[in-house]
């Protein structure tokens, strides 16, 4: 928000050092505590030092001081600034409220979906997300990810880095062979119809095979022996499968497909738009291929045929204590791990796609995993390694408690979503009769999902959640709705104004009220960077309550309309304009879209 002014006061401060003789050090600046008034403050101890430094005698604190006074006395009057204090060494300046809200909200509005955008960045970024194994359907654990990951992907691209956005299904392993072998005993030739049934349908043969195949405390030697034989015939599926043959390939295509046709939809229904896809099963042979290179560079142990390929990461790194472990990268029989093709992949990544970082969003479980990964890739030689990233997150469940895929108690994304938006469009009926059906449906669908998204963002990433949906949905509290409701208020005044000032001067005391929200306004910029370079849009999702909040209060403290003087109408309609803008620009930064009308 200073930038334009602090470059004239260091212009003046420049030319006064050069005509009295000072020594030139970088100033440092810092915000002053808003009180209501904004301001600057920066330190001349370095200069006074640097002048001791040259031989003169001078007592640092006190010359401190007086270089202040000096530059205090010779600034002139530089428009916005409403007074200069020399205070122990420190030169504070205190700006113009008026001033600095007509800039901030002419910048927003000039600059509009782009306020906040942050300049070209030279690394190239790939986030890694909304990747669910195929053979399952897409439930509410899948979903944090995909609005983690997307939001981030936002993030790192408005920040100013190239965004490249990956997807990576698992679509093989033993669980997706398990679908394939109870499909191809008793299940061949059926196949739902409707995109979201299908997905379902593979998720339920899933668990019922998983109940055949695990063992019982009250099993009998019979049910054990049948138990044995069908895990026979699934392992021996699973071989087929590595082997190429065509039967068992062109079933799991057929099946994959399935899977993949609701995991799109589900997409476009986010409005997420992924820039490459990356399969598991693309890269299990070129892993196979790593594992011997890595055993020729002295870096993987093969103890095959009695035991896996294996690297001893604290060893090669040379620790005394235990941290990496050792990571297995080749199973006994020859087949791949996650490992073994996360390690593929990094490398498809760095050398054809150009990635400088790399950030795979994962549940919290594959932490050592990645630890793992990271330290082999940087063992093999890739420098980008060491801009590969984690960004974990924990597990989501009901308040009627947690998932098992294993055992069918999973909640499904879309039956999440369907109530969400039948309950919103449920409220709109009651709250606003008058609006159209065609209306009230995209208002339903833009808070639904908006208020699922919030209640993810808004929590640790880190940390377990239990998604309630009567908290989600409500329109009071750190809740997607509350913001929501803050641009459709915002829209409204506007729309009854009939137009918009083409300027406005904030030549008047602003309110409390005024003066927070225009503080709000221009902290939007640091805060997507900070979002972006710590990997948190839980920031972003704190920043957009505060900001609806400041909103919320202006609205209910500060007439625009019904205002008489027609300069401060001007004024606070700009200000009511700005601050649609942002909560916009913020929402869409969430994956969340910014209602018109609710």
């Amino acid at each position: 928000m200073f930038k334009t002014i602090r470059a004239q006061i260091e212009e003046h401060i420049q030319h006064l050092f050069q005509e009295e003789g000072i020594p030139l050090v970088p100033l440092k600046w810092a915000p002053l505590p808003f009180e209501g008034v904004w301001g600057l403050s920066t330190s001349f101890f370095q200069t006074a030092a640097a002048e001791a430094r040259s031989g003169q005698k001078v007592i640092v604190p006190q010359r401190a001081q007086e270089i202040a006074e000096l530059v205090r006395d010779n600034l002139g009057n530089l428009p916005g600034i409403a007074r200069v204090e020399a205070v122990r060494g420190y030169l504070n300046l205190h700006f113009n409220a008026g001033e600095i809200a007509r800039r901030v909200v002419d910048t927003v509005l000039h600059q509009g979906e782009n306020y906040g955008r942050g300049a070209q960045k030279e690394e190239r970024v790939m986030v890694e997300y909304a990747q669910p194994n195929t053979h399952h359907s897409f439930h509410i654990g899948h979903y944090r990810n995909t609005v983690l990951g997307e939001s981030l992907a936002r993030l790192m691209s408005f920040a100013g880095f190239e965004t490249i956005r990956a997807a990576y299904p698992g679509d093989i392993g033993l669980g997706v062979i398990t679908v394939l072998w109870i499909y191809d005993k008793y299940y061949k030739g059926q196949e739902p119809s409707g995109v979201h049934e299908r997905g379902q349908w593979l998720l339920n043969l899933y668990v019922e095979a998983m109940q055949m195949l695990t063992p019982r405390d009250d099993e009998t030697p019979e049910e054990r022996a049948q138990r044995e034989a069908w895990d026979a015939e699934r392992r021996a599926m699973y071989r087929r499968w590595d082997a190429g043959d065509p039967y068992v390939r062109d079933l799991w295509e057929k099946t994959r497909a399935w899977s993949l046709d609701e995991l799109r939809a589900i997409l476009d229904m986010l409005d997420v738009k992924m820039d490459v896809w990356f399969y598991e099963s693309q890269v299990d042979e070129p892993a196979k291929e790593i594992v011997d290179e890595l055993i020729a560079r002295g870096i993987a142990i093969d103890e095959r045929p009695q035991g896996p390929v294996i690297v001893k990461i604290d060893e090669l790194l040379g620790l005394d204590k235990e941290k990496y472990r050792t990571a297995v990268i080749l199973r006994s029989d020859g087949t791949t791990l996650y490992i073994t093709k996360d390690l593929a992949l990094a490398r498809l990544k760095f050398e054809e796609y150009g990635v400088d970082r790399s950030i795979y969003v994962v549940d919290n479980r594959q932490s050592l995993h990645f630890q793992q990964a990271f330290k082999i890739l940087e063992l093999w030689g890739f420098e980008q390694a060491k801009k590969c990233y984690h960004l974990a997150y924990g597990f989501v469940s009901l308040p009627d408690g947690a998932m098992s895929s294993r055992r069918g108690r999973v909640v499904l994304f879309k039956e999440v979503a369907d109530e969400a938006i039948a309950r919103v469009r449920a409220a709109s009926k009651r709250k606003n009769p008058g609006l159209s059906e065609e209306a009230r449906e995209r208002a339903a669908v833009e808070v639904g999902l908006g208020a699922m998204a919030y209640a993810m963002l808004s929590v640790d990433n880190n940390r377990d959640m239990v998604f309630e949906m009567d908290r989600a949905l409500s329109f009071e509290g750190r809740t997607g709705p509350y913001i929501q409701n803050a641009h459709v208020r915002a829209g409204s005044i506007l729309r009854k104004a009939g137009g918009l000032p083409a300027q406005a001067d904030f030549a008047y005391t602003l309110s409390e009220q005024e003066l927070v929200l225009v503080d709000m306004l221009a902290r939007f910029p640091d805060v997507v960077q900070q979002a972006a370079e710590e990997y948190r849009p839980m920031v972003m999702a704190a920043y957009a309550y505060d900001l609806a909040t400041a909103f919320h209060a202006f609205y209910h403290a500060a007439p625009v309309l019904q205002i008489e003087s027609p300069s401060v109408r001007d004024a606070r309609l700009r200000l009511v304009a700005a601050a649609r803008r942002v909560l916009a620009n913020a929402l869409y930064l969430l994956d969340i879209r910014a209602p018109e009308v609710m």
